[in-house]
């Protein structure tokens, strides 16, 4: 079994997936536009034909799936996202800390990465998109 967190965005998700692999080093394996769903979709709006309906996104045996939604189709997509974060574990600090430096370039930053009582390296932000992460580095003693 794999648990993917799917991610949405306003018009921003092909963008920050080609952000996403980047930084994380993955590779898009799907990228569908509105543009190509069938005839009879309720979503025929010209102005979405370039808004991707599904993305994929795979990170070594990880993956991580989005969309663009418009409010008529998600009421909150307009608001923060809230509830969740998607989390990148590691046991190299300095990979760690090259995730968060690069995620949080243009976003606004939670908690600074540095040393916890849990962990050599910890570090939680929101992204340039909205969406919030904490990236960790997992103590020797657990790995």
């Amino acid at each position: 079994m794999k648990i993917v967190t799917s991610l949405s965005f306003r018009g921003q998700c092909r963008e920050a997936f080609e952000f996403y692999a980047q930084v994380l080093g993955g590779r898009i394996t799907a990228a569908h536009p509105y543009s190509e769903a069938p005839p009879d979709m309720p979503v025929s709006d010209p102005k979405y034909k370039d808004w991707l309906m599904h993305c994929w996104l795979d990170v070594g045996d990880q993956a991580l799936m989005g969309a663009d939604m418009d409010t008529a189709w998600a009421p909150n997509i307009d608001k923060p996202k809230n509830g969740f974060d998607v989390t990148l574990h590691t046991d190299d600090p300095a990979q760690a800390r090259r995730w968060f430096d690069a995620l949080k370039e243009g976003g606004k930053v939670v908690m600074d990465f540095s040393e916890t009582f849990w962990s050599p390296g910890y570090g939680a932000l929101v992204d340039r998109f909205g969406v919030p992460w904490m990236v960790n580095t997992v103590p020797a003693s657990r790995t």
